[in-house]
């Protein structure tokens, strides 16, 4: 009877990883096919960039007031619901006449996946309640996150040329259907009883969706030198929205997360880790596909390919964290893979665009990122039960934000400095932020623990 618990609880994080695995490739699975989908709609060329950054916007925006969400209807409730919309929206999306309405299936895509993350990870939490197992599933669970973000170029450029632009859309109708059979018998709801005592404040949502509409856009148009200044003003204006959205969150009675939560010291410590170590390899790897391309003439195929042993490194080194948690505490272990950006970033700074020095750097800033993103998880979700949804959502958006604001930053950097020299300093930059995060983790006494 025991191992088929067991068995049941693997089948189920498999599912569930996979649900994360759909929802985090959506965020780059269109990318390849805007071109296509530019030509096909006869639209302008500025729709690109919208295409682009609808998905991430609306997926970043919500993941907080997701989570919220699913802690007051029920987290198995709100994965099925986010699962059959994410399919319904791209089935109808295929048969788009109207760049606009691609534009639209792509957030509302993205708030699909928004909603449905922080809640499939809660779902996770829930079922691998004792290490070692828990461990394994947060590492499968980056595990599969990382590897999305690895395939999305690539499954969307297949699709686009083996079925047209469409097919990048209606794919996720029977994929959904697929996630749903399997998860229907597996999940349950959740034995503890959501809080429904607090609702979800409109205003803090509405700042928290703009702060990062602005941040992620405005990151979108700073990587193009004529887009750097309106990119510029967005950030900025993104940022002050979200100040303003701290100070409301002091005053409100209604806060995105319950009463205390951002006063949580994991959940605090897992967003800081989380958005640094998204901060400091997605600008640095960014950057040298520029590099690639404008020093050596490389194709972007050679370029992409080049950057490839990043997201193989990133997935081995999800899959190995489980490991080291088991000898260290949860803040040496995220440090240990900060050291490894950190590594790996100047390793990039020193390799000055040869091709063999960016594979074996990368390499090494793929396997500190795995390493370090776990514990960040698992430190950032050890908190109260009422939290544990709430946190999922912080968690994954500091991640979102740190991949905008480190490209949008580091990139604006080295086009300031300009050249190869550039390009040098933001990687540096960038290690040295890793760095210094390493520290302030290994530092700190008494480090939180995940429940055992």
């Amino acid at each position: 009877m025991r191992r088929t618990v067991d068995v049941v609880a693997r089948l189920t994080v498999a599912v569930l990883c996979l649900v994360q695995f759909v929802d985090v490739l959506g965020v780059t699975s269109a990318t390849t096919a805007i071109p296509t989908i530019v030509r096909a709609l006869d639209a302008d060329g500025s729709a690109a960039a919208l295409i682009g950054s609808a998905y991430a916007t609306a997926f970043g925006g919500l993941l907080v007031v997701g989570a919220r969400i699913g802690d007051r209807v029920g987290a198995r409730r709100l994965v099925l619901a986010g699962v059959a919309a994410f399919g319904a929206i791209g089935g109808a999306a295929a048969f788009a006449t109207d760049v606009r309405l691609v534009v639209l299936a792509r957030a509302l895509q993205g708030a699909a996946a928004a909603v449905t993350v922080p809640s499939a990870l809660r779902l996770l939490l829930a079922v691998a309640e004792r290490d070692p197992f828990r461990r394994r599933a947060v590492g499968l669970w980056s595990a599969a996150g990382a590897v999305a973000g690895a395939c999305g170029f690539l499954v969307g450029g297949l699709l686009t040329q083996a079925a047209g632009w469409q097919a990048v859309f209606w794919i996720a109708g029977p994929v959904a259907v697929v996630l749903l059979v399997a998860l229907i018998p597996l999940t349950a709801p959740l034995p503890r009883p959501v809080d429904r005592s607090q609702r979800i404040g409109p205003l803090g949502a509405l700042l928290l969706v703009t702060a990062v509409a602005c941040v992620v856009l405005g990151a979108s148009l700073a990587e193009r030198a004529e887009g750097r200044s309106l990119g510029g003003l967005l950030v900025l204006g993104g940022l002050v929205v979200a100040a303003a959205l701290v100070a409301q969150q002091r005053r409100t009675t209604a806060p995105l997360l319950p009463s205390g939560g951002f006063r949580d010291r994991n959940l605090r410590t897992g967003a800081a880790t989380a958005f640094v170590n998204t901060a400091t390899t997605s600008a640095v790897a960014v950057l040298a596909t520029i590099q690639l391309q404008t020093a050596l003439s490389a194709p972007p195929l050679v370029a992409g390919l080049a950057l490839l042993p990043i997201s193989v490194g990133a997935v081995l080194g999800s899959l190995a964290a489980p490991r080291i948690g088991a000898t260290l505490a949860p803040r040496r272990a995220a440090a240990l893979g900060l050291a490894g950006i950190a590594a790996g970033d100047a390793g990039l700074a020193a390799a000055a665009a040869s091709l063999p020095g960016t594979v074996v750097a990368g390499s090494v800033m793929g396997l500190g990122l795995g390493a370090a993103s776990v514990p960040a998880t698992a430190i950032g979700t050890d908190v109260p039960a009422g939290l544990v949804g709430g946190a999922a959502g912080v968690v994954n958006t500091a991640a979102q934000l740190g991949t905008a604001l480190g490209v949008a930053g580091l990139v604006v950097l080295a086009g300031v400095v300009g050249g190869a020299a550039g390009t040098t300093v933001a990687d540096l930059v960038a290690a040295a932020i890793a760095l210094v995060m390493a520290i302030g983790l290994a530092s700190v006494r008494g480090p939180a623990r995940p429940r055992s």
